[in-house]
């Protein structure tokens, strides 16, 4: 039920971003991640691990991720803004990357918690962006920081398949 609220608040997030209600809308991103924090320390402290709800967790994680991104992009379609339209959409892509990297890498029974900015650092950045109306200097550090991430996952799985 965390996950399903914290994609209900990144939906909500993105809503009011995209009414270019930035500060609103950091405070509902940051607040809303906080769910996400504390679904799997819930599921542990009651002993309701399972495959099927770290599944939907990873999967409803990306959902929340592409909304709030996806309301900022249409904030900036709205206004004609064609470079931070990009640069959100090129946070989305990265963001994406990262988390398919990881999951291929996994799939194929690899370890793979590496990478300078995972989705916790991704959201703090966004909700500073927002919170001190820097957004579009987040998106790039978001961006930016997202692809190196991809990156350094890709070689980490590619040494590992190479041992092998």
């Amino acid at each position: 039920m965390l996950s399903v609220a914290g994609l209900g608040s990144s939906v909500a997030a993105a809503v009011v971003l995209s009414d270019g209600r930035f500060i609103i809308g950091g405070v509902i991103v940051l607040a809303g991640s906080s769910l996400d924090l504390l679904d799997g320390a819930l599921a542990r402290a009651t002993n309701r691990v399972s495959k099927l709800g770290g599944f939907l967790d990873s999967s409803l994680d990306r959902l929340a991720d592409a909304a709030v991104l996806m309301g900022l992009l249409a904030y900036f379609v709205n206004r004609g803004e064609a470079q931070e339209s990009l640069v959100a959409v090129a946070a989305l892509v990265g963001a994406g990357t990262v988390s398919y990297v990881k999951a291929r890498a996994e799939g194929l029974g690899l370890s793979c918690d590496v990478g300078l900015v995972t989705r916790p650092e991704r959201i703090v950045l966004l909700g500073v962006g927002l919170l001190t109306d820097q957004v579009i200097v987040f998106l790039y550090a978001i961006a930016i920081l997202s692809f190196i991430t991809a990156g350094q996952r890709f070689l980490h799985a590619a040494k590992q398949l190479r041992s092998e």
